[in-house]
C-alpha cells in the first residue's frame, strides 16, 4: 500500500474523476469523507462500490433512509468498510468508563446523568441542531457505554436563557429510555457562557462512575482557588480525534476491518436524533424510536 488517503470528492475530481466523488483510482487505499453532511451518503456508497475502506465524519447521512442505503450497500459488498466519526469512543475518559461498566464494578446500570454545554453558538444554530449536531455524540456514546439501544425520547424546554438568539430553544432537556429500562437525562445548554463542559455520571446497583474533568493546574491567587474551564471542543477532544484516526489508519494498513462506529451506528444515531427533533417540535411528547431490526452482518452492539 502506498498509504495515500483520498479526502472527500475534491481529490477524486482532481485526479480526473467525476466531481461527485465516484471513480476512485486503484492506487488509493482509503477514503476520508469530510464534505457537507448532505453529500456523505453518495461519497460513502461510491467508496463501497470501489471496495475502499471509508471513514465518514458524522453524520453518516442526513436521513435514515440514506443511512439504510449505506448499510445495505456494505452488506451487499460482504465486508465491513465503513467507520463513522463519533470520536468520543476514543477519548481516554470514556474508554475508562466503558471498562468500569463492562467489568461490573458498579453493578447493573440504572440511571445516567449527562450534560453538554457550550459557551455560545452562532445565530445560524437552530433548535433542531441541539439533537442533530450536539446531542448526537452523547447518543452514540451512550449506546456504546451501556451496550443497549435507546427505545424512546422526550425533549422538554425549561425556562430559556436570555443569552440565546430569539429563534433558539435553549437549554433543552432530553430524556431517553433504553431497551433494558435505563433512564437517561441529558442537558443540552449551548449558551452557558462559562465554557465547554461535558459531564456524565452512570449510577449502577453497587456504585457509580463519573467521567473525569480534563486535567488542569490549580491556581491560587487573589483569595481564590480554581482551575480554568475549556472554551471549545478542540482542547477537550483533540486527543480523541488523533486516536480515532491513528486506529483507523492502522486498520487500513493492516487490511483489517475497522473497529470503530459502524454504518449501523450511524443509522441508529440518525433515527434517534430524528425522534428527538419530533419530540421537540411536538411540544415534548414521548416519541418511540422506530428502528429497523439490526442485520446479522453488523452483529451485536459494538
Amino acid at each position: 500500500m502506498g498509504g495515500e488517503v483520498l479526502v472527500g470528492a475534491d481529490l477524486v475530481a482532481g485526479r480526473g474523476a467525476p466531481a461527485d466523488g465516484s471513480g476512485a483510482v486503484d492506487e488509493v487505499d482509503a477514503v476520508l469523507v469530510t464534505s457537507w453532511g448532505s453529500t456523505h451518503a453518495e461519497h460513502v456508497l461510491n467508496a463501497i462500490a470501489e471496495g475502499k475502506p471509508v471513514f465518514c465524519e458524522k453524520p453518516l447521512a442526513t436521513t435514515a433512509g440514506d443511512c439504510l442505503r449505506v448499510v445495505e450497500g456494505e452488506r451487499a459488498h460482504g465486508r465491513r468498510l465503513v467507520q463513522v466519526g463519533f470520536m468520543r469512543r476514543f477519548d481516554a475518559g470514556y474508554r475508562q468508563m466503558k471498562d468500569v461498566l463492562t467489568s461490573g464494578a458498579v453493578g447493573t446500570p440504572l440511571i445516567v446523568h449527562c450534560a453538554h454545554r457550550n459557551p455560545t453558538v452562532p445565530e445560524s444554530y437552530v433548535s433542531a441542531m441541539a439533537a442533530q449536531d450536539t446531542a448526537v455524540h452523547e447518543i452514540d456514546v451512550l449506546r456504546w457505554l451501556l451496550d443497549d439501544e435507546i427505545s424512546s425520547v422526550q425533549v422538554t424546554t425549561p425556562r430559556a436563557t436570555g443569552k440565546r438568539f430569539g429563534h433558539l430553544k435553549d437549554p433543552q432537556i432530553m430524556l431517553f429510555e433504553t431497551a433494558n429500562g435505563v433512564r437517561i437525562d441529558l442537558e443540552v445548554f449551548v449558551n452557558c457562557q462559562y465554557g465547554y463542559d461535558i459531564q456524565r455520571e452512570t449510577v449502577g446497583e453497587d456504585g457509580l462512575v463519573r467521567l473525569p474533568d480534563p486535567a488542569a493546574v490549580g491556581i491560587r491567587a487573589a483569595g481564590r482557588h480554581g482551575t480554568g474551564v475549556l472554551q471549545d471542543w478542540k482542547g477537550r477532544f483533540g486527543d480523541a480525534f488523533d486516536t480515532e484516526f491513528r486506529e483507523w489508519i492502522a486498520s487500513v494498513a493492516a487490511g483489517a476491518e475497522p473497529t470503530g462506529p459502524s454504518s449501523w451506528d450511524g443509522y441508529a444515531a440518525t433515527v434517534i436524533t430524528d425522534a428527538a427533533v419530533q419530540s421537540l417540535e411536538s411540544g415534548g411528547q414521548i416519541v418511540t424510536v422506530d428502528m429497523k431490526p439490526r442485520p446479522a452482518f453488523h452483529g451485536a452492539a459494538s
